[in-house]
């Protein structure tokens, strides 16, 4: 079968953990998906009005995690890292199937999730894959921080830089090809706080869940996680894990050169946005034939259809 085609789980998989800002106990589970899904959640503690679509249109928070709700404010949150994984596996289509109104957080990484996909490994159907090419460059600027994309040929890159005043933390760089490098490190990258925030988070009624088992704590030069960081460049290479995730939710994998400094979910979100306002900033493609020489892109097999 042809890796050029939409893919889904062999078979469901199930987790159980707990919100990392409700702090609520949550159980969930990935079911495999018919072509043309896509990505679906669906909170099944609720009787009616319980399907979520993971699209950019739909996000209604950015508040240190993504949270996409239904015309009926129905809503589900902190998806970016199962969907980070999705995108980074290459996972088409699925319906996520949860109890509660927040995703687990896990060890605060998309590792669990990965572990798990590749554990039952992927079933790949006869619907050709789409992805969205970027044809011109779109930007988002906002005091200090911005977020741009551009034309790229064959990769879909990703340039994430970080800065803080935290010593420890300081000024971080990475870039990474989606779909060409080794993204070990990206899944692996936890969530990270400052000591000193943990009580902004509680007076604003977040963080309920956090633990140093979920997410990586920094207090002034030393990190409180007794096994130390996981990588060097654990802190932007979370971001990275995260703009993955933000970036799935344009529903296809995307082709393009994206550059983005101390920005976030909103951000992210924001781009998207702007790419999908403007038709002549990208073009739908549908790939069609059996290989491909370099990344995902043989263009004498792609076929516009938009």
């Amino acid at each position: 079968m042809s890796i050029l085609t939409q893919k889904t789980l062999s078979k469901p998989i199930t987790f159980k953990g707990i919100g990392i800002h409700t702090g609520s106990a949550v159980n969930l589970k990935i079911n495999p998906a018919s072509p043309n899904t896509g990505i679906i959640f669906k909170r099944v503690d609720l009787s009616s009005n319980n399907i979520i679509y993971a699209n950019y249109s739909n996000v209604s928070d950015t508040t240190l995690c993504t949270t996409i709700s239904n015309e009926h404010g129905v809503k589900v949150s902190t998806i970016e890292h199962l969907m980070g994984a999705f995108y980074g596996v290459g996972v088409d289509n699925a319906v996520v199937e949860l109890n509660s109104q927040e995703v687990p957080i896990m060890d605060g990484s998309a590792k669990v999730f990965v572990d798990s996909i590749k554990e039952v490994g992927l079933k790949f159907s006869d619907q050709p894959i789409k992805i969205i090419k970027i044809n011109k460059n779109v930007a988002i600027e906002d005091q200090n921080k911005f977020i741009s994309i551009s034309k790229s040929n064959l990769n879909g890159d990703i340039e994430f830089e970080i800065k803080y005043e935290n010593q420890l933390i300081n000024t971080q760089i990475n870039k990474i090809n989606v779909f060409e490098d080794d993204l070990t490190d990206i899944f692996n990258s936890r969530t990270f706080c400052l000591f000193e925030d943990i009580e902004k988070l509680k007076k604003i009624n977040l963080g309920k869940g956090g633990s140093l088992e979920n997410a990586l704590v920094v207090k002034n030069d030393k990190i409180l996680n007794e096994t130390g960081l996981r990588n060097n460049l654990e802190f932007v290479n979370h971001k990275i894990l995260d703009c993955m995730g933000d970036l799935f939710l344009s529903g296809y994998k995307i082709i393009g050169s994206l550059k983005c400094s101390q920005g976030g979910h909103y951000m992210t979100n924001k781009l998207l946005r702007k790419i999908f306002s403007d038709k002549t900033n990208y073009s739908l493609i549908e790939i069609k034939g059996k290989q491909l020489p370099h990344t995902f892109a043989n263009y004498q097999k792609l076929k516009s259809i938009a």
